[in-house]
């Protein structure tokens, strides 16, 4: 016979339900317990661990490719009856590119869920001390906004700190990882770490449009000077690089050249992707801020979420020459790079914007 509940029913749903722990205008951030916080690249189908303090960012980017991963936790809450009602009502009828920076999922166990796993002697901590990477801020950046609140990103750091011999990278755009120079100092005395601030223009309103409450151009700046003057090892990552309004050559040779000035001892680059999620997000907001390329990024992406390789290989060639000019490392991400064809650039002070990477993307996809 089965026993009657302990709790009436609405006792029972409120002890389900993940608690509010802070609202930001019109973000609600909820207190969660991750089961795991160390994914592992079976899981993950990249080549390094990764670690994501937070489901959900509140910067709002109109690019960002990680949209997609918020909406399975938001079905998966919601199907089990964990979100508090308006959370609820949200995921039933708001677009999951948005509840992406409106419901932001804050993983409050996660030092200590990762200390569990780091036990010395298990399989995944032989496999770090292997040369095994950990790369944290993946999905969603690790110093958005709640962190300067819960801190959960600077606890895993002092987590990490407990064990020597890691390799860990870390990306954000944000100058708040600045507070914790004193832990990744302590961190990089026995471990490798590398930073990486992501910086796709210097122009700061055509920043605020594309990044509405991500920190300014300057304010990143600034932080890549200070993590440098700590002695810790900083990169740039400029990606990605949007066809049409952050690709003129002359801005990222600017880019490149306050970064190098400001420090920064490599930089990554890449043209944009547009997946599912992100495609949901950014194609309408393209036809809103800049509708004289809305046509030209439908016909660039119609086929593929990866713009065509003559592009990406005139951006390659180009980024990489600029690199050259101002002593930083270069790479292109592996899973960007073009497999088909391979282009040289000319120089832009000489062709100004005929470079392939920002003509080619119109004529080959338009057809003109």
């Amino acid at each position: 016979m089965r026993q009657p509940p302990l709790f009436p029913e609405s006792v029972e749903r409120s002890l389900r339900q993940l608690p509010v722990i802070g609202e930001q205008r019109d973000i609600t951030y909820y207190g969660t317990h991750a089961r795991s916080i160390l994914n592992a690249p079976a899981t993950t189908g990249m080549s390094f661990w990764s670690i994501n303090p937070y489901v959900g960012c509140a910067f709002g980017c109109a690019y960002c490719y990680a949209r997609y991963a918020h909406r399975y936790v938001m079905e998966r809450a919601a199907a089990e009856d964990r979100l508090v009602d308006v959370a609820r009502q949200d995921a039933a009828s708001m677009p999951s590119w948005l509840a992406f920076e409106r419901h932001i999922f804050v993983k409050r166990n996660a030092a200590d869920t990762l200390r569990r796993t780091l036990r010395y002697g298990s399989a995944k901590h032989h496999a770090l001390l292997d040369g095994e990477a950990i790369a944290i801020g993946t999905a969603t950046d690790p110093y958005q906004p709640a962190e300067r609140r819960f801190r959960v990103t600077r606890t895993i750091l002092e987590g990490l700190a407990e064990h020597p011999g890691l390799t860990i990278t870390i990306t954000t755009k944000s100058p708040l990882i600045t507070r914790d120079i004193d832990v990744l100092t302590r961190l990089a005395r026995h471990s490798a770490v590398s930073i990486h601030i992501s910086l796709i223009t210097l122009d700061r309103e055509l920043a605020r449009r594309l990044e509405p409450r991500a920190p300014t151009p300057d304010s990143r700046i600034r932080a890549i000077r200070r993590l440098r003057d700590a002695g810790l090892e900083v990169g740039v990552n400029c990606m990605p690089v949007l066809p049409g309004i952050t690709d003129d050559p002359r801005a990222l040779e600017a880019l490149v050249k306050r970064v190098a000035d400001a420090g920064a001892v490599s930089a990554v680059v890449c043209a944009l992707r547009l997946k599912h999620e992100a495609r949901k997000r950014y194609l309408p907001f393209i036809e809103q801020e800049f509708p004289h390329l809305a046509d030209r990024y439908r016909n660039a992406y119609a086929t593929s979420h990866y713009v065509h390789s003559r592009y990406r290989a005139g951006l390659a060639s180009y980024f990489a020459q600029l690199c050259r000019r101002y002593g930083l490392r270069n790479s292109m991400r592996s899973d960007d790079s073009p497999e088909d064809e391979e282009l040289t650039a000319s120089d832009p002070r000489d062709e100004q914007l005929e470079l392939p990477m920002t003509q080619e993307w119109v004529s080959e996809s338009v057809g003109q």
